[in-house]
């Protein structure tokens, strides 16, 4: 009977997040949401009051929620200071402060009571206040009567106590105002890990006063210096964001190299990589001069990031300079090390006792996974649940990486549905999963810069923030689309780019401000999938090849082809009506005309030479779409020459070309021609 109870609650509070995804456009939904009759009116005498906890964060963090309000609704809010009143339209309460840096663990609950009367937010502490802020944000709408809320009660807290987001700035460096901007991102979606990818084979970008070659000769000059981290650590903490930097070691270590080449398993010199990949450079590990190095340099930054982890990378050491060392060798028979993977270990096993001598719990990827090093430490699974639910076995607690990186370029939905306790890690015992910590989405940046970054993270992030976030049960990815496309737009009045640069890229390319024949092939195009772009390119792409092409250009999911593909399943099934049939008459002529359309611009455009090609099979996707249409309209079956001359036209526009673009409604329409085998009833449109 208590079984039974317990699951009619679950079930009641599912039904309740139903409605209020139907009815709010929250994201990451809140884990018990109860709408109630009424709206609470945003108008000039909108004013906030605060008791309890005296954080000044929380004063910082009540400006920049009516900065923000003022922004989304345009109204002049003339509550310009925060009140100790109770009075007040919306009241806040915090128990007590939280740590001057988040920490992980920390209580992140809140709830949020609002009524057509007034609004209260309380809190154990100063996070669950920046958290329910930002809900508060999200339920402003425009109605009827103007800016208001809905009257609902919201009992919030986290899934998960690790929801982070990697910025890999190494390959190509990302200034302090990028990162900032991103922070706030990360703040409206409630994720509170900042892991700061800090160096690799192509860079090293913090400043260190004990070791300064490390910067002015691994880094080309693009570096954070002291200062600039300490104010972006202070920025990440006003919005309850952890910052945990990284340090790559003992492989993806080049640019230590090129001011101290003799941390390196072979002589230098050294240069910085301009390539992308694995390469051969590693720390020496059996030299007590390396571990020297490293114990001044984490101690140094262990000095300069509070954090309490400290990410010493691992992965991908390809163990050739070792093999390639006759001294490296004999140490390892003297030592008894097998192989490269044993003295790996070793390494890990030396640089722990550093990492936890200057206070921090060290942290790496898969590859660092050991069962001699302490059960304090974390393991970051690029590798997948089955490496992640292996460390939580052992003891370890880890977190998902795998299924969360953004630079593949894959679906939001795809990133939806990979959750840290599915596959192995759904099999663990209790004991054992509460040491799966939570997860990262992450950014690699060989084909990103500071331009287009933006548009490689948001808006995908949020759904992954909301798997994080949210109960695992909420798996509806129509909801998470509509909910997606609000958060999209509120990111945008945060000053994040990810839509506005779209255009300004498009110019470019164009050379015009005349883009509407780009976009017509832009719009239904994304950059090829996982790691295709590597062995589509003409030549071998580095760190100062440009990316100011139609692929670093293209958003990662064409929403308009999906708005496509979604008219053709509704027209093929019979659903369809004479106003979505002309629409998909009409996009399909545009792309029949866009090779016509764009040929002017190209012929005074080298970045459109190889949009040409892209735009021919575009344009044959639309005359074959066309073409089948009016079989299907006319209830003809089409002869089976045309259709196999239009399959396999189709299937040659589907397979990506040296411009590194597949075109996303190739599928729709080879559902269309597909659909001519049979004499098919008349359209409605045709009825």
């Amino acid at each position: 009977m208590r079984t039974f109870f317990c699951l009619l609650l679950a079930l009641c509070s599912l039904v309740r997040l139903a409605r209020a995804q139907a009815a709010m456009d929250l994201m990451p939904m809140p884990s018990s949401v109860e709408q109630e009759m009424g709206f609470l009116t945003i108008d000039p005498s909108f004013s906030v009051s605060v008791s309890g906890a005296k954080d000044v964060r929380i004063q910082h963090a009540v400006a920049r929620f009516l900065d923000h309000l003022r922004h989304q609704t345009g109204i002049t809010l003339l509550q310009m200071e925060v009140s100790r009143s109770p009075v007040a339209t919306l009241a806040i309460h915090a128990d007590h402060a939280s740590k001057e840096f988040p920490q992980l663990g920390e209580d992140e609950s809140y709830t949020l009571e609002i009524s057509d009367s007034g609004a209260k937010l309380s809190a154990p502490n100063t996070l669950g206040v920046l958290h329910g802020l930002q809900t508060f944000l999200q339920l402003v709408q425009n109605t009827a009567d103007g800016f208001a809320v809905p009257a609902v009660t919201i009992h919030d807290q986290p899934r998960f106590p690790w929801r982070g987001l990697m910025i890999d700035v190494c390959r190509h460096f990302m200034p302090v105002a990028v990162i900032k901007r991103n922070l706030d991102g990360m703040e409206a979606v409630k994720l509170n890990v900042f892991h700061w990818h800090l160096s690799d084979n192509q860079g090293f970008r913090v400043e260190s006063k004990v070791f300064p070659k490390l910067q002015e000769l691994g880094s080309d000059g693009l570096f954070y210096t002291q200062a600039e981290i300490r104010e972006v650590i202070e920025y990440a903490a006003e919005r309850g964001i952890r910052v945990v930097p990284e340090f790559d070691m003992p492989g993806h270590s080049t640019s230590w190299f090129v001011g101290y080449p003799y941390l390196a398993s072979a002589p230098g010199p050294y240069q910085i990589e301009r390539r992308w990949g694995v390469f051969d450079p590693a720390m020496d590990p059996t030299q007590d001069r390396t571990y020297k190095f490293l114990d001044e340099f984490i101690g140094e930054m262990a000095h300069l990031f509070p954090d309490a982890y400290f990410h010493i990378g691992g992965d991908e050491v390809n163990g050739k300079q070792w093999d390639a060392n006759a001294r490296i060798h004999v140490f390892m028979k003297l030592h008894k090390l097998e192989n490269n993977t044993e003295l790996q270990a070793y390494f890990n096993k030396r640089v722990q006792p550093i990492v936890s001598r200057h206070g921090k719990i060290m942290m790496g990827w898969d590859e660092i996974l050991n069962p001699d090093l302490p059960k304090n430490i974390v393991i970051q699974s690029w590798r997948g649940q089955e490496s992640l639910a292996e460390a939580a076995l052992q003891g370890y607690s880890g977190l998902l990486s795998s299924g969360y990186y953004l630079d593949l370029n894959q679906p939001a939905v795809q990133h939806y549905e990979v959750d840290p306790m599915s596959g192995q890690a759904s099999e663990l015992a209790p004991e054992d999963a509460k040491r799966i910590l939570g997860g990262e989405a992450c950014i690699w940046s060989e084909y990103v810069s500071a331009e287009n970054i933006d548009s490689r993270i948001w808006p995908r992030t949020a759904a992954i923030a909301e798997r994080l976030w949210s109960p695992q049960e909420l798996i509806d990815a129509d909801s998470m689309y509509r909910r997606l496309d609000a958060t999209s737009r509120r990111l945008e009045l945060l000053g994040l780019t990810h839509n506005a640069i779209y255009a300004d890229m498009l110019r470019r390319i164009a050379g015009s401000d005349n883009i509407a024949p780009l976009r017509t092939v832009a719009d239904v195009v994304e950059p090829v999938k996982g790691y295709a772009r590597e062995s589509l390119a003409a030549t071998e792409p580095t760190s100062l090849t440009p990316l100011n092409r139609l692929v670093d250009a293209a958003r990662p999911e064409s929403m308009p082809a999906e708005h496509f593909t979604k008219l053709v399943d509704d027209y093929l099934a019979g659903n369809g009506t004479p106003d979505s049939e002309a629409e998909i008459k009409s996009l399909l002529t545009q792309w029949r005309d866009c090779p016509v359309d764009l040929q002017d611009l190209a012929d005074k455009s080298s970045l459109l030479q190889e949009v040409m090609p892209v735009a021919s099979d575009l344009s044959a996707l639309g005359i074959a779409g066309l073409q089948a249409l009016d079989y299907l309209d006319k209830s003809e079956p089409a002869p089976d020459e045309w259709r196999t001359t239009q399959l396999a036209r189709i299937e040659q526009a589907e397979t990506p070309g040296p411009a590194q673009v597949q075109i996303m409604v190739a599928t729709p329409v080879q559902k269309l021609v597909e659909a001519t085998s049979v004499a098919a009833p008349a359209s409605p449109a045709a009825q």
